[in-house]
C-alpha cells in the first residue's frame, strides 16, 4: 500500500474528473500544494495569466485583535466589544486586512487550462466575485472521493502511524510536498518549500522529508529479504 499519490496516480484522478472544472480543481491541488480552503477561495482576479501566478490568501493565519479601550479579545465577528460595549468593527476590520498573501508560480499546461475555462465562462459569480469553483469544502471532499473511485484508487498508508487514509483533497498537498523534495532536498530547497506551502514552521515542511525516506526503506528492506536465500542467511 502506498504512502502518498505519485504523479501518475494525480493524472488518473484528472482524468476521471467528469467536468473541466473538476479536473482543475484537481490540477490546481496537485500543482500549487495549496491547501482545499485556499483552493475554494481563488477568484478569477487571483489568476496571473501574463506572469504566471496565482495568489493565495492564507487563510490559516490567525487574526488577533483587541478592544483599544479595555484590551478585551474581539473576534472577526464583534461590533461591540464583549467586556466593555464599545462599538469596534472597524479595529477588527483593520486586522483581517493584515491576512498573509502568497504568489505562488503555476505551470504552463495549467495556465493553460485556466485561461480556456475563464474564457468559456466557467467561474461563477458570487458576492460580487467571479469564484473559479464556487463550492464549499464539502463539495470538495465529495469530488475528490468520487474521482479517486472512478480512478480505482485504493486508501493510503499513513507512514508515521500505518493507519489508512483515503484519498482527498490534502493527500494532493503530501503529494507535492514529497515531489519537490524528491527533486530538491537541500537546505534551500526545503526552504522554498516552507514558503511555496505557506508553512509557519519549518519542522511542518520537514516533516515530507521522513515520508520521502520510506522508499529508501522499502528498498533495502527488499533487497535483504530477496537475497536471504542467496546468502546462505
Amino acid at each position: 500500500m502506498k504512502a502518498y499519490l505519485e504523479p501518475g496516480d494525480i493524472k488518473n484522478l484528472e482524468n476521471a474528473a467528469t467536468n473541466t472544472r473538476d479536473r482543475i480543481f484537481i490540477r490546481i491541488l496537485s500543482r500549487s500544494g495549496c491547501r482545499i480552503s485556499e483552493a475554494i477561495k481563488l477568484s478569477v482576479d487571483d489568476i496571473d495569466l501574463v506572469n504566471g501566478t496565482i495568489t493565495i490568501q492564507h487563510l490559516k493565519s490567525r487574526i488577533r485583535a483587541s478592544c483599544p479601550i479595555c484590551g478585551a479579545r474581539l473576534g472577526k465577528a464583534h461590533v461591540f466589544c464583549p467586556g466593555c460595549g464599545s462599538r469596534v468593527e472597524q479595529v477588527v476590520k483593520r486586522a483581517q486586512e493584515h491576512r498573509k498573501v502568497r504568489s505562488l508560480p503555476i505551470d504552463e499546461e495549467t495556465l493553460d487550462m485556466l485561461e480556456s475555462f475563464i474564457k468559456k465562462d466557467g467561474p461563477v459569480s458570487k458576492n460580487g466575485k467571479q469564484m473559479l469553483f464556487g463550492f464549499n469544502r464539502l463539495r470538495g471532499w465529495q469530488i475528490m472521493r468520487d474521482c479517486a473511485r472512478r480512478a480505482g484508487l485504493g486508501d493510503l498508508v499513513n507512514p508515521a502511524t500505518g493507519k489508512k487514509r483515503g484519498i482527498s483533497p490534502h493527500r494532493l498537498r503530501d503529494a507535492f510536498a514529497v515531489h519537490a523534495i524528491k527533486k530538491d532536498d537541500s537546505g534551500n530547497g526545503l526552504i522554498m518549500l516552507q514558503e511555496h506551502l505557506g508553512h509557519a514552521s519549518f519542522n511542518t515542511t520537514a516533516r515530507y522529508r521522513k515520508i520521502a525516506d520510506e522508499e529508501h526503506r522499502q528498498w533495502y528492506d527488499k533487497v535483504w529479504d530477496e537475497g536471504e536465500e542467496e546468502l546462505g542467511g
